[in-house]
């Protein structure tokens, strides 16, 4: 039996309130809007048109599809809110910028910065939102009035690796419906329900890429050639699809050229987009500095936080590791930790607060 933890009643705040729901057509935003329509909010669907390549098919209706669907059965307004143009210039021209530049963008941290609590965000408070909500798996206090970001109940979903960038004004409005339940806890709250979307697959990478990968893309906006792998003694050892196509700490991509059943894996420790090489070893763990320097940072808590039992990840689903912050674009990390990549998000935490980031230089 799943039981629904109605979090929100626990606030002095006054119960009813107008929260303008982004909708995706996926199950856990349809499940958010339920959450939120259970508990009494006057709930508004919002489907969040985004921009796609005009050589790539178009998903984006049979989606919308979906999420109409979930806004007839929940019997709620349904709106579709065009934001293309802040999608192209905010996430998809910035990642193929970052990309050219020899640098691993992270698109996630971009949409949702950007669109979905940004120009989503904006556009909800303009049209009377008292709150907006999605389907990310974390949590917040807003009701509390403390603008704080939580991981998830679910450790294997926790989506703040992805939602650092939020400014604290704007989580202060935001709910975060699903944060205290596992996904099947979700898939089983949906079917309970009779939602459409109780069973649809999850949906996989980047919303406008499909079932395209990032080199067909990127192949389309930037001269890709193939380069030459080469070990730690500068000595080529094998192939690669494109210097820049390639991240740290990734193992796979790239093609050795004399290799046994028992050599053991190669990592990417370093590349070089001018000359197109990468250059790769069987050790990953070691690094040059134990200082990460980071741009664009934002704090939730308004001000860059203190304290000495800090931990921080530089890459989604990696271990937490200990850090200390040395000023606002400087993190000393404590202790072996793998590489920082160009370009990802380095995101701090204080036990299951998320305290913010910034990008990774």
């Amino acid at each position: 039996m799943v039981r629904i933890w109605n979090k929100h009643k626990q606030s002095n705040t006054p119960l009813k309130r107008k929260v303008f729901v982004g909708l995706s057509g996926g199950v856990d935003s349809s499940v958010a809007a339920y959450l939120l329509q259970k508990e009494g909010h006057e709930v508004i669907g919002v489907f969040i048109k985004t921009w796609h390549p005009d050589w790539l098919p178009c998903t984006w209706r049979d989606e919308r599809r979906s999420a109409m669907r979930v806004a007839s059965q929940l019997n709620i307004p349904f709106f579709t809110l065009d934001l293309e143009d802040a999608y192209k210039k905010g996430v998809a021209d910035y990642l193929i910028a970052e990309y050219a530049a020899g640098r691993t963008p992270n698109p996630d941290v971009m949409c949702n910065k950007e669109v979905k609590f940004g120009a989503f965000y904006e556009w909800a408070r303009a049209h009377g939102a008292d709150y907006i909500a999605t389907g990310h798996y974390a949590r917040t206090k807003c009701k509390s009035g403390d603008g704080g970001l939580y991981a998830a109940q679910d450790e294997n979903k926790d989506q703040t690796y992805f939602l650092w960038a939020i400014p604290s004004t704007v989580l202060a409005r935001t709910f975060f419906p699903i944060g205290d339940y596992t996904k099947d806890m979700v898939r089983s709250i949906a079917g309970k329900a009779g939602l459409a979307t109780a069973e649809k697959k999850d949906s996989q990478g980047i919303c406008f890429l499909g079932e395209v990968n990032m080199k067909e893309f990127l192949e389309h906006y930037i001269d890709i050639q193939p380069g030459v792998v080469l070990n730690t003694s500068g000595e080529p050892i094998g192939t690669h699809d494109g210097a820049l196509l390639y991240t740290i700490g990734q193992r796979h991509g790239f093609t050795i050229h004399k290799k046994g059943t028992d050599s053991p894996a190669l990592y990417v420790v370093s590349k070089n987009v001018k000359d197109n090489t990468i250059t790769v070893s069987a050790s990953f763990e070691k690094v040059e500095s134990d200082v990460v320097t980071v741009k664009d940072v934002n704090w939730n808590t308004g001000e860059m936080p203190g304290g000495t039992q800090l931990m921080c990840r530089v890459r989604y689903r990696q271990r937490l590791m200990p850090c200390e912050i040395v000023d606002d674009n400087s993190v000393r990390m404590i202790g072996a930790h793998e590489p920082a990549t160009p370009g990802q998000s380095l995101v701090i935490y204080d036990g299951e607060r998320c305290l913010g980031g910034g990008v990774i230089v």
